[in-house]
């Protein structure tokens, strides 16, 4: 009787896998925002509108923080991630938007600066999860194709 053993995988590759998941779900969440960017600036314009970001900080925060962890949860979703890790990661993005939203009535944001501290912010505080469990991230599991929720 033969015993196989699953080749170890080396940092380097660990390292290659967590980089490689973190730019797939950065895909979803940058071509979100653009394409929300653009119907939300349309859709503003039509209400009179012209700088959306500066004249409805609060309500742009949520707009581009829906437009980001939507296409982000439904791209975990397809690819069979744990629901526990959906949800986790999910949750950085309106995390960030309440902290900014803060910061924003107490002053130490400008208003109008939140929509863009958003956008550059949502990658950086998605490591914070990954960092959190990076087996699930650097490792080579194969998620199942099929999630159920």
């Amino acid at each position: 009787m033969e015993t196989a053993l699953a080749p170890s995988v080396s940092l380097r590759g660990k390292v290659g896998a967590f980089v490689l998941h973190y730019f797939e779900m950065c895909i979803p969440m940058c071509i979100g925002f653009a394409v929300g960017d653009l119907v939300y600036f349309w859709v503003a314009g039509l209400f009179g509108y012209s700088e959306p970001f500066a004249d409805l900080p609060t309500l742009s925060v949520l707009v581009v923080t829906f437009a980001m962890t939507a296409p982000m949860t439904a791209w975990m979703r397809f690819r069979g991630m744990p629901r526990r890790a959906i949800w986790g990661m999910s949750a950085t993005m309106p995390i960030l938007a309440l902290i900014l939203v803060i910061f924003g009535w107490l002053g130490l944001v400008p208003m109008g600066d939140l929509a863009l501290a958003m956008h550059v912010l949502m990658m950086p505080v998605m490591l914070v999860p990954m960092l959190l469990r990076p087996g699930l991230y650097s490792g080579r599991m194969h998620h199942a194709r099929k999630a159920t929720w």
